[in-house]
């Protein structure tokens, strides 16, 4: 009888991006019984027979034969032994930690912001994944293609990440003022979210990071400016500072160093419009603004309150206040009572 030549099928990932290599990439092919296949510690294979999974082995070298492969025993039980080939496939799947995925938005999605207003908003980060369980893997992601690699499949979870990060911000973010100081704990929550979607086909969600989430340009601009303000704090304060600091350089020298007649011309009107403007400036600052001239007063004879000499009656008592009368020789005033002229001996009639 003659020996039964081995076949040794194996996997080598040399790109390292690879998540699953079909043997044959085409079709079935003739595997014979008593053929090893290899398959290493970051490694499962499947068997296909007939577009049908049979089974799937771990790592170690398998001799393909009756004793470690039951289910191929009863499905290959033909009239003439067990020792001809048999057309199957293999799915060797690989099981490693896949690092440095990236998603993100393709086009920004729209969110209403509290403090903003209705926005648009791009997002990107990045995870890491993994097969959990290969067969489900290979009959509902990869079917018949000969490889399947990570950039085919990033495609798809992309997609899946957005859109339950859109549901996210609608449901839990108010502002995007807020972000920052919560980017942790959105990624922990979402990848909460995306664990039950990752594992209905066969994959595990290993980590899940958000780098950041970004308003357009504009948008950005007002956030600075409005940030700007903050800074500022008093704005009144602040224009008196800087108007403070442009006197000073002006008066550091002529044309404040311009080096031309024109600039000096310029320099020193600056100054001299300055120190027009400070005094005033400084004294609403101070609390201090120049006091208007004092009006005259009288003082009511009725009730010895103060009033402006132009009234005609007491604002307190109400007391008609009379003309003050006059010399009838030098119009001098004459006081209350009085029965000469103070100025110039006059005799006041009627008195």
């Amino acid at each position: 009888m003659s020996p039964i030549m081995m076949e040794v099928i194996e996997w080598f990932d040399q790109a390292g991006t690879g998540i699953v290599q079909r043997y044959p990439e085409q079709g079935s092919g003739d595997i014979k019984m008593g053929a090893q296949l290899i398959v290493r510690e970051n490694q499962a294979a499947v068997f296909f027979r007939d577009g049908q999974g049979l089974d799937v082995l771990g790592p170690g070298r398998h001799t393909l034969s009756t004793q470690n492969l039951p289910i191929l025993t009863r499905l290959l039980a033909l009239p003439w032994g067990f020792t001809s080939p048999f057309r199957a496939e293999v799915y060797f799947v690989n099981l490693k930690v896949f690092t440095n995925m990236r998603w993100g938005t393709r086009d920004p999605v729209a969110f209403k912001d509290s403090q903003l207003g209705l926005i648009r908003l791009r997002a990107f980060g990045n995870f890491t994944m993994r097969v959990a369980q290969p067969l489900l893997f290979v009959n509902s992601l990869v079917g018949t293609q000969g490889s399947y690699t990570t950039d085919q499949i990033e495609d798809y979870l992309r997609d899946v990440i957005v859109a339950r990060l859109n549901d996210f911000l609608g449901e839990h973010l108010q502002s995007l003022l807020d972000l920052p100081a919560r980017y942790d704990e959105m990624a922990v929550a979402l990848k909460a979210r995306l664990t039950d979607e990752f594992h209905k086909y066969g994959t595990e969600l290993v980590d899940f990071y958000i780098n950041r989430i970004t308003p357009p340009e504009d948008v950005q601009r007002m956030i600075d400016e409005r940030s700007g303000m903050g800074a500022v704090g008093d704005l009144d304060r602040f224009l008196k500072f800087k108007a403070a600091k442009a006197m000073g350089d002006a008066a550091q020298g002529p044309g404040g160093g311009l080096g031309n007649g024109a600039a000096a011309g310029v320099g020193v009107g600056v100054g001299a419009g300055l120190g027009m403007m400070m005094p005033g400036m400084l004294a609403k600052s101070l609390g201090t603004e120049a006091a208007a001239p004092a009006s005259a007063v009288i003082t009511c004879p009725g009730c010895q309150s103060t009033v402006a000499a132009d009234s005609r009656f007491c604002s307190r008592c109400g007391r008609q206040l009379a003309a003050a009368a006059r010399c009838s020789r030098c119009q001098a005033e004459l006081s209350e009572g009085a029965r000469f002229c103070a100025s110039c001996g006059q005799a006041v009639a009627g008195r």
